[in-house]
């Protein structure tokens, strides 16, 4: 097989009347899926002169279809979020056309790095298939799943779950995000094969704060949950561990670039915030003295679009360097220890802001946080813990907490309530928007 519509195809033949996608009260087989993206591939070749489809990526069967199409007659997908500002929807359209792409490249993916600025993510069609084999031999995707995806699917960490599920025939169930938590309970409730889905840290941090109760009561239908994105909390980690005792919780590494690289079942093996597990089959990761971690294998990016540059930066003899830090324990599972750009130095200690994040949200009230750096007039660079709750935290309290839970050094000097964590739309903690030193 050398693509994910070869899957498709041939699923359709073996089970065409299994189902293959579900969203809200529509459901359609295998045989019904591959028949509307043949057909529709069609349609596409006739009113795209480009090598490349851009789409606006709705939670929607349409949106399915027009995917695997697209891949069908040849193109490359290039999925954006689905409210893009029209404005940026023309540029990266101009972009994509005016660009040359490699004929294997299945899938553009657009990602923003410290400098905001958009890049196009190049992915062939191997890579996909290796992400997808990486996935079903580590997590144990089956043909009996239903796989819950309520996260957008421009973004790799809920595209990448279409992907194993297509290549084992399983069926997928879209929800239109996490905000009706009653409908994603009911969906694991009245499914009739086991059940499976990703979910960034903040929706399982929601989850656990607001529907602890409902996901007790399902937790012998859950078959497994996948985490990525974002650093999920240790007080997350072992609540959910508690909650759901027979469901295998994986926290995973993976990026855009990378592909999806290691995964660890912290409800089996250690619980250990931090923890992102052994490799996978298809790649390969190695660390060097600084802490940066690279990556090589299948999975890897073909590069960035249009900007050979950025690409050369990035991609050397084959590995895809990140701006990841981290280590690798004495069982080879690797533990992520922060990012780059994103420690705060404190009167010459450098703090990772998620050490003190991770403990905070183990403090009674406390829904959502942020560690920031602040001016300080002796210090020069202060942190500042921004959190949310649904009470009045007394802030006294809450620092002596901090101080017995964390290294002195690490303890913020202010602390401030306030009524939204800014996250960007794939749930990760938007750094950047509060950037003041």
């Amino acid at each position: 097989m050398k693509s994910l519509e070869d899957y498709l195809i041939a699923n359709a033949k073996i089970h065409p009347d299994k189902i293959a996608i579900s969203c809200g009260n529509r459901s359609i087989t295998y045989g019904e899926l591959a028949h509307m993206s043949l057909r529709r591939s069609e349609g596409i070749k006739e009113e795209i002169d480009s090598n490349a489809n851009v789409i606006r990526a709705s939670q929607s069967i349409e949106f399915l279809v027009e995917y695997f199409a697209t891949h069908l007659c040849g193109k490359a997908a290039v999925p954006l979020e689905q409210d893009i500002p029209i404005s940026d929807y023309e540029e990266i359209k101009r972009q994509v056309e005016s660009a040359t792409i490699p004929a294997d490249v299945s899938d553009i993916l657009y990602t923003t790095g410290t400098t905001g600025k958009r890049k196009g993510t190049m992915l062939s069609h191997d890579a996909i298939i290796a992400d997808a084999e990486n996935l079903i031999d580590a997590q144990g995707f089956s043909h009996d799943l239903n796989f819950i995806i309520a996260g957008p699917l421009n973004h790799i960490g809920s595209l990448s779950k279409i992907w194993p599920c297509i290549m084992i025939g399983a069926t997928v169930t879209v929800l239109e995000g996490m905000k009706d938590m009653n409908l994603f309970f009911e969906t694991v409730r009245n499914s009739s094969e086991k059940t499976a889905t990703f979910l960034v840290p903040a929706s399982i941090r929601m989850l656990l704060q607001f529907g602890r109760s409902q996901l007790e009561s399902i937790k012998d239908k859950i078959d497994f949950i996948e985490t990525g994105a974002a650093p999920i909390s240790q007080s997350d980690m072992e609540s959910l561990c508690a909650l759901l005792p027979h469901t295998r919780l994986y926290n995973t590494y993976a990026s855009t670039e990378t592909g999806i690289i290691c995964t660890h079942d912290y409800n089996s093996d250690i619980c250990v915030a931090g923890c992102l597990g052994k490799v996978m089959k298809n790649s390969d990761l190695s660390i060097d003295e600084d802490g940066i971690i690279s990556c090589g294998g299948r999975t890897l990016m073909s590069g960035y679009l249009g900007d050979e540059a950025l690409t050369s930066e990035v991609i050397k003899d084959n590995r895809v360097y990140t701006q990841d830090v981290g280590r690798l324990d004495e069982n080879g599972r690797l533990h992520l220890t922060g990012r780059k750009g994103d420690i705060i130095n404190v009167g010459g200690f450098k703090i990772n802001p998620v050490d003190v994040e991770n403990v905070a949200k183990g403090y009674p009230g406390i829904i959502d946080c942020i560690c920031i750096p602040d001016r300080h007039p002796v210090l020069g660079t202060a942190m500042r813990l921004l959190y949310e709750s649904d009470r009045d935290i007394n802030r006294k309290e809450l620092g002596l907490y901090l101080m017995n839970n964390l290294e002195r050094h690490k303890v913020p000097q202010f602390f401030s309530q306030v009524q939204r964590i800014n996250r960007t739309y794939n749930g990760k903690l938007d750094r950047k928007s509060y950037l003041q030193v």
